[in-house]
């Protein structure tokens, strides 16, 4: 198969997207899109690899235990087949919604696949919403059954009257109790393929936004999805698969980071997945996962890597086999880009997407596509932009709104139930993203901050990461946010909330040698004159922070309110 095409429904096993031999300049000059008239996401990660290599492993389960398990491709077909059935007798039909509040795990792969399979739409959703966070989501999209856990239908018993369209929950972790057993779904029913057709165009999952700027809404996706995501994967882990490769996350399937950028292509293109049980990152057992079970490529986004720089010396006290590091969902920095690089011997390359459009960016140092500080470049297969707001491209140097192209593969079909919201969402064929960046003359785009998170302070634009990347690098910062607060002279000053490292002692000594640190390695007009020390900041469930809370307590703070 010739990079960038594909035959209908059967692609070429493994799929090769990119082509590895040619410059990165001319793979995306010369890429083509040629999809499948029809492509189910189900059938193509574990019916077509079962049928060649039913043994092939496909999932690995690490425990902490050291009881890891595996499931294979053709066990993965004959389970998924099974429970499809099991939701038909539940009367889920295609075009129904299935919630998925589920930990990384066998019975997560399975209920996914399987709900493709039929023509329905998976709604993934956090283990840690709380019962606000998840009300809203369950009664938006209709989910007509959600599959989760013991813990999470007590979550969502208090809310049960408040959600008639929820017919049945199904619990695979735990005691099923009055409700549905997953295993017994399994058990119950026939194996045997389905025989459900469906088009590229047709709706296959639906994910919800962080709600990081406002509430969150239901990002329609369709079958297309998979297909449009791996340039994008096979960029930043350096032409995935190769011998030996092996996938793992920290980061929820619940998040378009984990279920389109891990665990769906790895199963598309051969790869093992790992999945780990629900946690607390803690960066001692994420070395752990990276050591016993043998992960060459990972996701890790970069609040998990700013909190794995407290490990000390993991090379030498952990086996690490990692032959790439993908990174993104928020910006890196240039401290924990040659961190990587110093302690753990490779470059990582930072990606950009969005829930909407994700991963129409990479970096690949393979192909010297690579730069600290940078979310890299255009991945082929995509046309990405820098413009004003009236949808022109602005010059290199210039700041504007990173926009995307339409028509594209890996773009949503829309928000569920939002035709307004849809169509804000784009100029012309221009997609907005909603983040400020700037383009240089070799192509790399540098992202700037989200619209709202650009501080205005005395006539200058200020971009949170640069500082929060500053801030990371002083020894005393476990992790820190920088946000703009009212002033009536500045307009907005910069103020940092700042976690400190073990052994430090807030106070205004850790202050004060802390604006010391920004001023001298960024400008005196960015270093934040106001700090405070917190014990965490709020993030969302895919680790990034949410500023939008952190404006509002200094909105407070300048009004005099706590």
């Amino acid at each position: 198969m010739k990079p960038g095409v594909s035959s209908p429904s059967r692609l070429e096993y493994p799929p090769l997207l990119i082509n590895p031999d040619i410059p990165f300049d001319a793979a995306r000059s010369e890429f083509r899109w040629d999809l499948p008239a029809d492509f189910n996401i189900g059938r193509a990660v574990s019916d077509d690899w079962a049928a060649r290599e039913p043994d092939r492993v496909c999932l690995q389960h690490f425990s902490p235990d050291g009881d890891h398990l595996s499931l294979t491709y053709g066990e993965l077909a004959k389970r998924s087949n099974a429970f499809a059935r099991g939701l038909a007798a539940l009367g889920v039909q295609p075009g129904d919604r299935v919630a998925l509040m589920l930990p990384q795990g066998f019975a997560t792969v399975i209920a996914h696949v399987a709900i493709y399979k039929m023509g329905a739409i998976a709604v993934p959703l956090a283990l840690l919403f709380g019962v606000e966070a998840l009300g809203h989501r369950l009664k938006a999209s209709g989910a007509k059954v959600l599959v989760t856990t013991e813990t999470g239908a007590g979550k969502v018993a208090p809310i049960r009257e408040g959600l008639p369209n929820i017919e049945a929950l199904v619990i695979a972790v735990g005691e099923p109790g009055e409700h549905v057993s997953f295993a017994s779904l399994i058990e119950d029913h026939s194996d045997a393929p389905l025989e459900i057709e469906t088009g590229l165009e047709d709706p296959a999952m639906m994910i919800f936004t962080s709600g990081t700027t406002g509430p969150p809404k239901g990002a329609l996706h369709a079958h297309r999805v998979l297909i449009g995501h791996i340039p994008g994967v096979q960029t930043h882990h350096e032409f995935l698969p190769q011998p030996g490769d092996r996938l793992w996350t920290p980061a929820d399937w619940a998040w378009a980071g984990g279920l389109l950028n891990v665990l769906l292509p790895g199963l598309l293109l051969g790869v093992p997945v790992v999945s780990s049980p629900a946690q607390k990152f803690d960066p001692e057992l994420a070395f752990r996962i990276l050591d016993e079970m043998d992960v060459r490529n990972a996701f890790i986004p970069p609040t998990a890597l700013r909190i794995m720089k407290t490990a000390k010396d993991p090379r030498a006290r952990f086996n690490l086999k990692l032959r790439t590091i993908g990174s993104g969902g928020e910006s890196l920095g240039r401290e924990t880009y040659e961190w990587a690089k110093r302690e753990l011997g490779l470059t990582i390359n930072e990606f950009y997407g969005q829930t909407e459009c994700n991963l129409v960016l990479a970096s690949c140092q393979a192909k010297g596509v690579t730069k600290g500080g940078a979310i890299g470049q255009t991945v082929p297969g995509h046309e990405v932009a820098v413009i004003d707001g009236d949808g022109n491209p602005v010059p290199a140097g210039k700041a504007g709104q990173i926009a995307v192209k339409r028509p594209d593969p890996v773009m949503f079909l829309g928000y569920w139930q939002n035709e307004a919201a849809t169509k804000a969402k784009f100029i012309g064929d221009w997609l907005l993203t909603g983040d400020q960046g700037v383009r240089d003359e070799e192509g790399y785009v540098t992202f700037f901050g989200r619209d709202d998170d650009v501080i205005t302070s005395s006539g200058y634009r200020i971009g949170p990461s640069e500082i929060e990347d500053c801030l990371a690098g002083h020894p005393g910062v476990a992790l820190a946010a920088a946000v703009g607060k009212p002033d009536p002279v500045r307009t907005e000053i910069v103020k940092a909330y700042v976690v400190p490292a073990d052994g430090y002692e807030p106070g205004e000594a850790l202050s004060n040698e802390i604006r010391d640190w920004v001023k001298t390695r960024l400008s005196a007009h960015e270093y934040p004159r106001e700090i405070t020390f917190v014990e965490s900041l709020p993030l969302t469930t895919t680790g990034k922070v949410i500023r939008r809370e952190l404006r509002e307590r200094a909105i407070a703070e300048a009004s005099g309110g706590r």
